[in-house]
């Protein structure tokens, strides 16, 4: 169905003949299988594999919810004609709590502290049972996933109201949401990196992991964005709709949030560095030897230095073979990232990758993207009835 305003000359409805959706959850249902498979074979790994993936995956809805709710708080204009697709990651979020149920299952193999008898003889992790309990850990996952899936499934469904009804005051509801949403965002997201990720060698702590796990998923948010507009374009969707000036933003965005990560991920090691406290500074040193520290130091050149160099430059953010590429090693670096914090708690010698690291990001993946698909094709792709629509289709180009 082509859009009734003249605004718009693309038509605004998925393709009906691109059904992506079953494809990926093909991949999904098959990649879940073998990972079953390979939770029989070899359950510890299995687990490690899961919740890297997981959290991989988490972390793309979650920075595509704190994208749509920082456009409607601050009523930008630029990215309107795109909020459709974070907004559609965000809005599978309730949905998506399924799949930390294995997390929950995996508790005894993923973290040391549900051992009861290693807790009692160890008075560092003692002192922590009030918060490392296994009982409080899944509450709080209930509450995560409520905030998020309330938020994201609220959002997407006042947005597609819009659409319908051309009821510019629900732009209010949107703000109104948002404005508490991102300190509930804040919070949550927070103590579940907290959670997920830090608590896999409760020994070690850093007031800045939360800060460093939004960094490191919002930055790769937008590579993200990047590579399924140009998918878009290829396929001849929204090409007049979403255009150069719009692309340039997201690789200035992109851009923006290379430098903040790099900012927050070398505070946190400076931090730790100079109070020279066991626990904080064994976390990094096992990270730094053996064969871990190849992608230590993969992490500086690769997804710092490298996107750093390279978007400097005005041009490359017009250039989409170099940005095709930026955004394909970011997005690889971001699961090596994950990788790198979780898997040393299982091999602490030194990298030992496992067919189950493909299995569960293939079958989790298949899922995620399988959703995001059904959800996506099934409203207009553009808010079209949104009042700051005309801003962002006539947004200048950037020379």
């Amino acid at each position: 169905m082509a859009s009734t305003s003249p605004k718009i000359t693309d038509s605004i409805q998925f393709p009906e003949n691109l059904d992506v959706s079953k494809t990926f959850y093909g991949f999904g249902i098959v990649g879940l299988i073998a990972s079953g498979v390979g939770y029989f074979l070899n359950s510890e790994q299995f687990f490690f594999s899961y919740l890297t993936s997981f959290a991989f995956y988490t972390s793309i809805a979650l920075a595509s919810l704190i994208l749509t709710m920082i456009h409607h708080i601050t009523r930008s204009s630029w990215g309107t004609v795109i909020r459709r697709i974070p907004e559609s990651f965000a809005s599978n979020l309730w949905i998506w709590s399924i799949f930390v149920i294995p997390v929950l299952l995996g508790m005894h193999s993923l973290y040391h502290w549900t051992h009861v008898d290693a807790v009692a003889h160890d008075p560092i992790l003692s002192q922590k049972t009030a918060y490392l309990n296994t009982s409080f850990f899944v509450i709080r996952q209930f509450i995560y996933f409520a905030v998020w899936g309330f938020l994201g499934y609220k959002l997407h469904q006042v947005s597609v109201k819009m659409d319908r009804t051309n009821d510019w005051g629900l732009t209010e509801l949107l703000k109104k949401l948002s404005a508490p949403g991102i300190l509930a965002f804040a919070l949550t997201v927070a103590f579940a990196s907290f959670d997920w990720l830090m608590s896999l060698d409760p020994h070690w702590f850093s007031t800045m992991f939360g800060v460093y796990f939004f960094a490191m998923s919002f930055q790769a948010l937008f590579p993200i964005l990047i590579l399924f507009i140009f998918w878009m374009h290829r396929k001849g969707i929204l090409e007049n709709t979403i255009q150069k000036s719009h692309i340039y933003d997201l690789g200035a965005w992109f851009f923006g949030f290379t430098v903040f990560y790099a900012y927050i991920a070398f505070s946190q090691l400076l931090l730790i560095y100079y109070a020279n406290i066991p626990e904080e500074t064994l976390w990094f040193y096992h990270r730094l030897e053996g064969s871990w520290a190849y992608i230590s130091y993969a992490l500086i050149i690769c997804r710092f230095a490298i996107p750093f160099i390279v978007l400097l430059n005005r041009d490359t953010k017009h250039n989409h073979k170099i940005l095709i590429g930026i955004s394909v090693l970011v997005i690889v670096m971001h699961f090596l990232e994950l990788y790198w914090i979780a898997m040393p708690t299982l091999h602490q010698h030194g990298i030992s990758f496992s067919w189950l690291d493909f299995a569960t990001l293939i079958g989790l993946g298949g899922i995620f993207m399988g959703l995001f698909f059904q959800r996506f094709k099934k409203h207009n792709m553009v808010p079209v009835n949104d009042p700051k629509l005309s801003d962002s289709l006539h947004k200048t180009y950037h020379q």
